[in-house]
Order: C-alpha cells, then sequence, then structure tokens
C-alpha cells in the first residue's frame, strides 16, 4: 500500500511542475470555468496515457531517435506559439466572457489539451526517462499484474493534480478581479510563447 501512494506521489510530481500544459490548463479555467479545465487535463492525461502504452512495448526507441525528436520539438514549438499569441489577442475578450457566460465546446477543450500534451517535447522525454526507468526497475521484482497497479496509481497521481489545478483556476475566476486575471492571462500565454521559443532552438540543434 505505501508504495501505491508512492507512484501516485510519482505523479503528481510528474504533472505538477508549471510548464506549456499547466499554463494552457490555467488560462482555460480564468477563461471558461472549472469543467473545462478539468475536461482539458483529461485530454492532457489520455495523451500521458498513450505514451505509457508506447513506452511500455517498448516503442520508446522509435520516439528517442533524432528524427522525431526533431519533428517533436518542431511541432511544440509551432503548438505553443500559435496558442499563446492567440491567447493574447484573445485577453481582452475575459471581461467579455465572464460577463456574458458565453460557452465554448467541452470538446474543444478536450482535444486543445489532448493536442497540447501530445505534441509537447517535455511530455515525451519525461515518460521515457521517469517511466521507462520506473518500468526497468519494477519489471525485475514485480508480476504484470503490480506493474499495472503502479501505472494506475501514477495515472491517479496526474488526475489529483489536475483536479487541483482546475479548482485553482476556477476559483480565481470568481475570486479575482477581472484585471488580474487578464494579467495572469498574460503571463500564462507570454509561458506559453516561451517555452514554444525554447522548443524551437532545440528542433535547431537537432537537426543540426
Amino acid at each position: 500500500m505505501n508504495s501505491i501512494f508512492t507512484y501516485i506521489f510519482l505523479g503528481v510530481s510528474l504533472a505538477a511542475p508549471i510548464g506549456p500544459v499547466n499554463a494552457a490548463q490555467l488560462d482555460t479555467g480564468i477563461k471558461n470555468g472549472f469543467t473545462h479545465a478539468w475536461v482539458f487535463g483529461l485530454g492532457a492525461l489520455a495523451a500521458d496515457v498513450m505514451y505509457m502504452i508506447l513506452v511500455y512495448f517498448g516503442v520508446g526507441q522509435f520516439i528517442d531517435s533524432a528524427f522525431m525528436k526533431t519533428l517533436l520539438w518542431s511541432f511544440g514549438c509551432f503548438v505553443l506559439l500559435y496558442t499563446g499569441i492567440e491567447n493574447l489577442l484573445a485577453v481582452h475578450k475575459i471581461e467579455v466572457n465572464m460577463r456574458s457566460g458565453k460557452k465554448i465546446r467541452l470538446r474543444r477543450s478536450l482535444l486543445s489539451g489532448f493536442f497540447m500534451s501530445l505534441l509537447n517535447p517535455l511530455t515525451i522525454l519525461f515518460w521515457l526517462g521517469i517511466y521507462g526507468s520506473v518500468l526497468a526497475e519494477t519489471s525485475q521484482v514485480f508480476t504484470g499484474n503490480q506493474l499495472f497497479i503502479y501505472s494506475m496509481a501514477i495515472i491517479i497521481g496526474i488526475l489529483l493534480w489536475d483536479l487541483t489545478m482546475a479548482f485553482l483556476s476556477s476559483g480565481a475566476r470568481r475570486c479575482l478581479s477581472v484585471m488580474l486575471l487578464k494579467v495572469i492571462s498574460v503571463l500564462s500565454s507570454l509561458a506559453m510563447i516561451g517555452f514554444g521559443i525554447y522548443f524551437g532552438i532545440q528542433a535547431y540543434h537537432a537537426l543540426f
């Protein structure tokens, strides 16, 4: 049981560092509320689970190739720059959305979370490095069923963090002034653009 809690904590630790996915989820919660932030997190989790499955079946070596790394850094750069700039341009709409109660489709939040995580090279490097090493370590000691249980514990940890982020962002939406929400949205957008530039530099280095 202690081991399960250890892997749940590992899942929280994997999801907690402030990166492009967390910045985008925070922005989504501020603009559209708890449900959209939670669904965004579920979309990101779906991409995480997909990478976990790929690493489990040994596809990680293909993803770790120079060509794939360059491709993933480039896609990540494009997605983050596009999303960050789009959010910056839409900052003035936060006040309108909060007052008019404009509804955004949940499917859009789900797909945004999925593709943000799917095309985030940091996500891939995390799963190749962290989950790959977890598999290497536990497979020598535990059976297949136990590996599955510990993998589920990691997913539970990620879900707990997604819930926390959704509560924080939706709570901020209700409690903070519109001006402060705009400042937070601008900062999260700048964080995404910063990560996008970083990914672009990494793609350049991987290519040359």
